[in-house]
């Protein structure tokens, strides 16, 4: 009887607080919609987690990008963060060496600086975009694939 009651009690406590179904959830681990090939080379993924939130004032965004993928240069009204997830890619800001980054990597690009970050040549790339403003992405200038060849050539890869 004792184990009854016990049980009784744990399943009715356990109803009492279960996750409200009134509650938004959502998941970065959600593969999101492919991009459409506007400012890129090859193939992206992107899940828009945190959207034009006025309250956060910032925006979250996962993107994959499958090896040998690169964005176009561009810049932003605010600071970007890039959070590496998994894989490697590569990252660079105008007038400076491209570098490589790897998974837990994280790289902050100040407001209005011209850069682009890829995918490297052989591996894929997930990354979490945090940025904000109004208008969070300026395209500037294409980027080559010869361009791209060039930094991982640069980078031994």
């Amino acid at each position: 009887m004792k184990t009854k009651l016990l049980s009784l009690f744990l399943l009715t406590s356990g109803m009492l607080f279960a996750q409200n179904p009134d509650y938004k959830v959502s998941s970065y681990l959600d593969e999101g919609f492919k991009a459409p090939n506007t400012h890129y080379i090859g193939e992206a993924w992107l899940n828009a987690i945190i959207n034009n939130d006025k309250d956060l004032g910032y925006n979250i965004t996962k993107a994959t990008f499958k090896a040998n993928s690169t964005l176009d240069w561009h810049k932003h009204s605010s600071s970007q963060v890039l959070i590496v997830v998994s894989g490697e890619g590569y990252y660079q800001e105008l007038g400076k060496d491209p570098i490589k980054l790897k998974e837990g990597d994280i790289i902050k690009c100040e407001k209005d600086i011209e850069h682009w970050h890829a995918s490297s040549k052989h591996k894929d790339i997930t990354y979490l975009a945090l940025y904000g403003g109004d208008q969070p992405t300026t395209w500037t200038k294409v980027l080559s694939q010869e361009d791209y060849d060039k930094a991982a050539k640069q980078l031994n890869d």
